[in-house]
């Protein structure tokens, strides 16, 4: 009889090998509101890790609209809108989120990933291609992997090449042009006026994930095709409110015929219930304060050009940023993760960020300085940096 093996030993072995290479994910447990500040293990910690550009996530307006939506409407929506019916609250959401954007029209989804994937497999099927900036986020390659097209990855942030590469593929079937607006990881904006121009000379639909360029980049936080002024131009604006939002849930803004087809084809929101009430409560009451004022804007963008600077000055690599994503970079996953835990020692919450979430030899740590951080903030951030840059021979 031959000898048990583990059906889990390929797993175990992985799980050991990923230790050794200093590219296990230790995920650390909040005790508090998601703020600039947290409190880990009993411990505040000024926290560099977060998406929530504006300091939206522990709003008072914003927990308040959650509170009053779940008094009006309750918790969950029951099942998926097809079925079960749609809240109002979820259609005045997509009316507001369509005004802010300036598009036609735009339906929500559960987050920012089921967006993609929702998106994507509708617009494209087995039969089409898809021309896929290369670094992409992890729900667009998904998406584009779900859809069964043929995948053609050009150079990042590179029109020209795009355009090359449709020269070189036969396209007989539907076809699409995505990219990022933001990369997330290196906190650069893609050329979307030159990739609109390749997208009109071929007759391709352009689709951008504007995950971290709402609320960042545009008039008031508008996004990406606001910022570049492209309003009608650009056919798919993909959007996650869990970020500068500070909720969690996904939109795609943008022509009238494309919502109403995802509506009829995107799985994720005919197999999926909806965002729950309190989530659309609060995403609303979002959109309130970035009509209102751009202060929070404002003092995003201060506080990102102050932080990036100082760690200019001090000697560190911050990559090639142009938005308040500051990528830290340090190259080896262990010294990323070694740089990390001595952060954490003086009181900075900040992640190393290795393979597969970056290249081999690409990791670092991202900071995500925001709104709700004050000067003295930033300063001692800075103090933290500093000090461990020189520890381990980072910096001089």
């Amino acid at each position: 009889m031959a000898t048990a093996v583990s059906k889990t030993k390929w797993i175990e072995d992985e799980l050991a090998s990923l230790k050794e290479q200093g590219l296990f994910t230790n995920i650390r447990t909040i005790e508090s509101p998601m703020d600039g500040w947290v409190t880990i293990n009993g411990r505040r910690v000024l926290n560099f890790c977060a998406n929530n550009y504006l300091g939206l996530a522990n709003h008072p307006t914003i927990r308040e609209a959650a509170k009053h939506a779940i008094d009006q409407y309750g918790v969950g929506p029951g099942a998926v809108r097809t079925i079960a019916g749609t809240m109002s609250l979820h259609t005045d959401l997509e009316r507001r989120l369509a005004q802010f954007k300036g598009v036609e029209a735009a339906i929500t989804f559960q987050s920012g990933f089921t967006a993609n994937l929702a998106t994507i497999p509708a617009l494209v099927g087995k039969a089409g291609v898809i021309f896929s900036d290369r670094l992409n986020h992890a729900s667009i390659i998904d998406g584009c992997r779900l859809s069964g097209a043929k995948i053609i990855a050009y150079e990042h942030n590179d029109p020209t090449d795009l355009r090359k590469k449709i020269g070189e593929t036969p396209v007989e079937g539907r076809a699409l042009i995505v990219t990022d607006g933001v990369f997330s990881m290196d906190g650069d904006i893609a050329p979307l006026p030159e990739l609109y121009e390749v997208a009109e000379e071929n007759g391709i639909l352009l689709m951008v994930d504007d995950a971290h360029g709402e609320g960042v980049l545009g008039r008031g936080g508008r996004g990406i095709v606001d910022h570049f002024g492209l309003h009608g131009k650009v056919d798919i604006e993909v959007g996650t409110m869990s970020k500068a939002f500070g909720v969690v849930g996904g939109v795609v803004a943008g022509k009238q015929v494309i919502v109403d087809w995802l509506r009829q084809r995107g799985r994720p929101f005919l197999f999926s219930s909806a965002m729950t009430a309190p989530d659309v409560g609060a995403c609303l009451a979002a959109i309130d304060l970035l009509e209102q004022s751009t202060d929070q804007v404002d003092q995003l963008w201060k506080n990102a050009e102050f932080f990036k600077n100082q760690m200019q000055a001090m000697g560190f690599d911050t990559g090639h940023s142009q938005t308040p994503i500051v990528p830290v970079m340090l190259g080896e996953a262990p010294l990323a993760q070694q740089f990390s835990r001595r952060l954490f020692d003086e009181g900075v919450f900040a992640m190393a960020i290795g393979y597969p979430t970056v290249p081999q030899d690409k990791a670092r740590i991202r900071v995500m300085n925001t709104a709700a951080h004050s000067q003295d903030d930033l300063e001692q951030g800075l103090a933290a940096f500093e000090k461990v840059g020189r520890d381990l021979g980072v910096i001089k």
